[in-house]
Formats: C-alpha cells, structure tokens, sequence
C-alpha cells in the first residue's frame, strides 16, 4: 500500500473555534446573575444640616448629649437611660416641640449610641438630628 499525501494546511486558514469558550462564558454569567442575592440594608437616612448658624432665640428642641464616659445628659441635667423616655414625654407635653438633637461625643461607645437611639425611637412623631460632639 501506498501512502498518501497529506494535504498541506495554509497557516491563514488555521484557527481557534470560539463558540464552545462563548458557551461556557454565557453559562457562568446566567450562574452569577441568578446565584446573587439582593438585599436591601436598613438603616434611616442621614441628612447633614446646610446652616449652622447658632440662633440667639431660646427653642423648644430637646437636646440630648452622651458624653466620653458613657453618661446620658438631658437638657444639660444627667439622667439615667431607664428615665429618658419619661424625661422626653414629660417635656412634650409642656413644650411642644418637634426636634431632638442628639451629640454623642465621638469617643463615645457606640453600643451606647445605638441604646439612646432605640429609647428614641418609640417618638417616631419627632426628628431625630444627630451631631458629634467633640468637646
């Protein structure tokens, strides 16, 4: 028997077929797209204040202040954060108001922050303005 000759190939005509590798590229993108999880975070939004302008007129707003040493100030008199609740409704019902400005002092816990903010949040009526304060 005699052998043939082969055909010689023309290097221009050589190639890579793409299709099987646009297949698999497809596939992981259908698995990465159904496999990811969209979660909406909670939180509460923060608006950060334009004028900071202190005002020579007394106001109605309460003003809650947690110093560096974890200590809860209410209206500048200390109170305990059991009471802090009543100390609030005690002084809506003589002061109408509509604002509580909170300063945590910014080497304050944050543990602490966050027990404030869930005392205050059962006056879901009122806006809750929160300040740093580094004094």
């Amino acid at each position: 028997m005699r052998r043939r000759k082969q055909p010689i190939l023309d290097p221009k005509d050589a190639g890579v077929d793409m299709t099987p590798m646009l297949d698999i590229v497809f596939i992981l993108l259908i698995f990465f797209i159904v496999t990811t999880s969209f979660v909406k975070e909670k939180g509460f939004l923060v608006e950060h204040l334009k004028n900071n302008k202190a005002s020579s007129t007394p106001s109605n707003n309460i003003m809650i202040h947690l110093d560096a040493n974890n200590i809860i100030y209410f209206n500048g008199k200390s109170v305990d954060i059991e009471r802090l609740p009543a100390r609030v409704e005690y002084f809506i019902a003589n002061n109408p108001t509509e604002n509580i400005l909170f300063r945590p002092h910014e080497n304050t816990n944050y543990q602490k922050v966050v027990e404030v903010l869930d005392e205050l949040k059962q006056f879901s009526h009122l806006k809750i303005n929160i300040g740093i304060n580094s004094q």
